[in-house]
């Protein structure tokens, strides 16, 4: 079944927590939005269709539930990287895996495919990004649709960014959607998925302020979001502040997970270019001692660099931990030694 694409207009009715059927008029395709069995929704004990929340819950009885976040593969180096990386994170049981979705849409073939692989040949849950940038009404349905074939039920609806970064103008297409409180209404009103959505600890980069920003956040959990994940920081401060803001708003919503996103920084370019395409900040203080570790010299000392990353996603971990974060969420670039070694320190030691 998984193998099958749908086609890229179709019409989508919703009828007792299924998608019926979705057509182009001449073929008609039905999606099961809730997958019980075996063979279509479980692998090696884990259901794809579990929710994010439930999961979390159930780990967080025993320990700190973690979870990572993957790329897409470019090409053949970067796809063996992934894959290793994911048998490595596999051995700690994390909570869900994220997929990401490329800015301006540009890996949606590559994020399915992931989704699916990790789906149908891990143990892993994997939750899927979704974006509204550059997408008819029609495509993400498509795309929904497809994942709901494939017994996959965890959504991260976003609004997404432009091609070259949040800071690109933002032009929605003429059949598509304006807002990710729109994205959430879409997916649970198309079938019975578990839908998570962005936060921002520092407000996005678009929000008129920090009170505008909270209010679209409340938005997005009152349309049926589940849970949120925040946009990687650097500053524990700004997620508690985050998460008061949203409890002091509307306390019911308060009470969902905000999961911190976390980067371990393994080189001061690639954290520069991350937080250029996010328009999140580096803390002025953290970004001297990571440009006097790097040297002056043509090539950065990445070892210094990554000694000092390693150390603050430590202490930010660990502190995140005692203010009671429900998760923590690591986007790993594809590699898992840096979130490793963070585990390790925390006492998290990834089985061998």
């Amino acid at each position: 079944m998984c193998a099958y694409s749908p086609p890229s207009a179709f019409r989508v009715e919703r009828a007792a927590g299924f998608v019926v059927s979705a057509s182009t008029g001449s073929q008609t395709r039905t999606y099961a939005c809730v997958v019980t069995s075996a063979s279509s929704g479980t692998v090696g004990g884990t259901s794809h269709t579990t929710s994010v929340v439930d999961r979390i819950n159930e780990i967080g009885k025993d320990r700190v539930p973690i979870s990572v976040e993957f790329y897409p593969p470019r090409d053949e180096a970067a796809e063996a990287r992934l894959w290793r990386a994911a048998r490595v994170f596999e051995r700690l049981s994390p909570a869900f895996v994220s997929v990401t979705y490329g800015a301006g849409g540009s890996t949606r073939d590559r994020t399915i495919r992931v989704v699916r692989e990790l789906a149908r040949d891990t143990t892993l849950l994997p939750v899927a990004h979704l974006t509204a940038v550059g997408h008819s009404v029609a495509e993400l349905r498509s795309m929904i649709g497809s994942y709901a074939d494939c017994g996959i039920s965890n959504v991260l609806a976003l609004r997404g960014d432009p091609q070259g970064g949040v800071h690109e103008e933002w032009r929605k297409h003429p059949e598509g959607l304006e807002y990710a409180v729109e994205m959430v209404s879409l997916v649970r009103e198309l079938c019975d998925f578990h839908v998570g959505v962005a936060s921002f600890p520092e407000g996005h980069p678009r929000a008129i302020d920090l009170d505008h920003d909270t209010t679209n956040l409340v938005a997005k959990l009152r349309a049926g979001a589940e849970y949120s994940i925040t946009q990687m920081f650097f500053n524990v401060d700004d997620y508690l502040r985050l998460r008061d803001r949203v409890a002091a708003s509307d306390p019911e919503q308060g009470a969902k997970p905000i999961i911190p996103g976390l980067m371990p920084i393994t080189s001061l370019r690639t954290v520069q270019r991350q937080v250029e395409l996010s328009g999140a900040a580096i803390p002025s203080d953290l970004l001297a001692r990571l440009t006097a570790a790097a040297g002056e010299g043509p090539e950065e000392n990445r070892d210094e660099v990554r000694k000092i990353g390693i150390e603050l996603a430590t202490e930010m971990s660990s502190r995140l931990i005692a203010e009671g974060a429900p998760c923590l969420h690591f986007c790993t670039l594809n590699f898992a030694r840096a979130t490793s070694e963070v585990l390790t320190n925390l006492g998290m030691t990834v089985p061998a």
